[in-house]
C-alpha cells in the first residue's frame, strides 16, 4: 500500500470515527432536548390544568358572590314589597273598621265590651273608658250597660278599655291595641310568586 493510500484509509477511517463520534453526540443531544422537551411539556401541562383550576374555582366563587348578593337583594325586595302590601292590607282592615263603627252592630260591640268589662270586675271600682271618637254614643252606652263611662284623651280608633285599680288590671278591647298585635304578627304564609 502507498503512503497516498494508507493516507486516504486513515482519513477515510478518521472520518468515520469522526462521523460516528458526531452521530453520536447528536443523537446523545436529541435524547437530551427530547427529555427536556418532553419535561417542559409535561410542567406546561402541570401548570395550565393549575391555572385552569384556579380560574374555575375563582369564576365559581364569583359565581357563589354574585348569586348571594342577588338572593339578598331579592330578599331585601321581597321583605319592603311586604311590608308595603301589609301596610296597603291594613289601611284597608281600618277603612272597614270605619265603616263598622257607622253600624248598630259596633254599639252592640260596645255594649258587650262594658258589659263583659264590668262582670269582669265583679263590683270593684272600675274605670271604663270609650273612644273620643264615640263622645256622642256615652249616654245611650251608659243607659244600655249602667256603667259610668269616661272619654279618653288617647284616640285608640274604637273599642273599650276598662281599668281595675285595685288589681292593676287592665282590660283592653281597644281597636288600636288589636290592630297594631295583628300587624307585628302577621306575615304572608305560603302560595307561589305570581308572575
Amino acid at each position: 500500500m502507498t503512503l497516498e493510500e494508507k493516507i486516504q484509509q486513515l482519513q477515510a477511517s478518521s472520518m468515520e470515527q469522526a462521523r460516528a463520534e458526531g452521530n453520536a453526540i447528536i443523537d446523545s443531544h436529541r435524547e437530551a432536548l427530547e427529555k427536556v422537551f418532553e419535561e417542559h411539556k409535561v410542567e406546561i401541562i402541570r401548570q395550565s390544568e393549575t391555572r385552569i383550576k384556579a380560574e374555575h374555582i375563582n369564576a365559581r366563587q364569583q359565581f357563589n358572590h354574585t348569586m348571594a348578593q342577588s338572593q339578598t337583594e331579592i330578599k331585601r325586595k321581597y321583605g319592603q314589597i311586604h311590608e308595603e302590601l301589609k301596610i296597603q292590607l291594613f289601611q284597608e282592615v281600618r277603612d272597614l273598621i270605619s265603616d263598622f263603627m257607622k253600624t248598630d252592630r259596633y254599639d252592640n260591640y260596645l255594649v258587650k265590651c262594658i258589659q263583659h268589662a264590668m262582670q269582669f270586675a265583679s263590683g270593684e271600682q272600675i274605670t271604663i273608658y270609650i273612644n273620643p271618637s264615640d263622645q256622642e254614643k256615652i249616654s245611650v252606652l251608659e243607659k244600655s250597660t249602667g256603667a259610668t263611662l269616661t272619654i279618653s284623651t288617647e284616640d285608640f280608633i274604637g273599642g273599650v278599655r276598662a281599668v281595675i285599680r285595685e288589681r292593676n288590671i287592665l282590660i283592653d278591647n281597644s281597636f288600636k291595641t288589636a290592630l297594631q298585635n295583628e300587624f307585628d304578627k302577621f306575615m304572608f304564609l305560603g302560595g307561589e310568586y305570581l308572575a
